[in-house]
């Protein structure tokens, strides 16, 4: 295991953040990752603008059941910026998968939200072998319908999208905070978070290229929807909020349901986009569900 020094490049609460610093170092740059427990490996990957943060309740909870392996994407969390970097979906599952490598993870179970979902069944599809289960949590994996087209042109053009995304930090100082149903949850301590890694213009570009991102990868996300077929016998929970603005209608769900009719649906009724602030219980049930099928 590749474990350096850390060079945090801000600071985190320590007890809502309690994790050692383990970095993966390639082409002179480093991804900074979460590797926490023993056991069955769980992959937790993260959406737009997040990072590892995000998952630091369901980690605390399974320490003790299994590895909770939580990677912060180049351009995201306590991650390099590298040189001529394109803050690509594609980049990063390349990213994603020398940490699998890096770690000789196998067997795992893939938590999945947002862009997280992208990512992390481009590479399940590709070595499905090393890929025991999954843990579907509000996201897609194809092209984009036409509302989704829409909000890809608006929020990754490069005109307003640049503008609110690397200008005004729009997706961290308004989406992130509408994207949590428990507005009680919503404390400074945890904006500080989730701002702090994007607190220069340089260091937004990859919130702003994500959107963009939507259409112009339709066709990898379509050739990765055609290789779900490989996954199918594969145990697969899905934990679905039914706030979210983004992913809580029928047809996402029937859709991944058409994937993997074999899934586990369960619908929160108090969870929006960042279920895992809202109902951080309730994903680890669902992860508890799959380690029992799995072991």
């Amino acid at each position: 295991m590749n474990y350096l020094k850390s060079t945090r490049k801000f600071t985190v609460n320590p007890e809502e953040y309690p994790f050692s610093d383990h970095w993966l170092e390639r082409g002179g740059a480093r991804m900074h990752y979460v590797d926490e427990g023993n056991g069955t490996p769980v992959l937790l990957l993260h959406g737009n603008p997040t990072w590892s943060y995000l998952y630091r309740n369901i980690i605390k909870e399974l320490v003790h059941e299994a590895r909770l392996i939580a990677p912060d994407y180049p351009g995201f969390g306590f991650s390099d910026h590298p040189p001529g970097y394109g803050y690509t979906p594609v980049e990063h599952a390349e990213w994603v998968s020398a940490l699998i490598d890096h770690l000789g993870l196998k067997k795992m179970i893939l938590v999945c939200q947002d862009w997280g979902g992208p990512i992390g069944f481009s590479i399940a599809t590709k070595r499905p072998e090393d890929f025991a289960g999954f843990v579907i949590l509000n996201t897609w994996c194809w092209p984009p319908t036409f509302d989704a087209r829409i909000f890809s042109r608006i929020m990754g053009g490069s005109l307003l999208g640049r503008y609110l995304n690397v200008k005004r930090n729009f997706f961290v100082r308004k989406m992130i905070p509408a994207g949590i149903f428990h507005k009680e949850k919503i404390s400074s301590t945890l904006l500080e978070a989730y701002a702090a890694p994007f607190s220069t213009e340089e260091s937004r570009t990859g919130i702003w290229i994500f959107p963009g991102e939507i259409r112009r990868s339709a066709s990898w996300l379509a050739e990765t929807e055609s290789r779900l077929y490989l996954l199918k016998e594969k145990p697969v929970a899905m934990i679905w909020a039914k706030k979210d603005p983004a992913f809580a209608k029928p047809k996402y769900i029937n859709r991944w349901l058409k994937h993997f009719p074999q899934a586990e649906l369960e619908i929160l009724e108090d969870a929006s986009h960042y279920l895992q602030e809202d109902r951080p219980d309730r994903i680890v049930a669902g992860i508890r569900r799959i380690l029992r099928q799995v072991k």
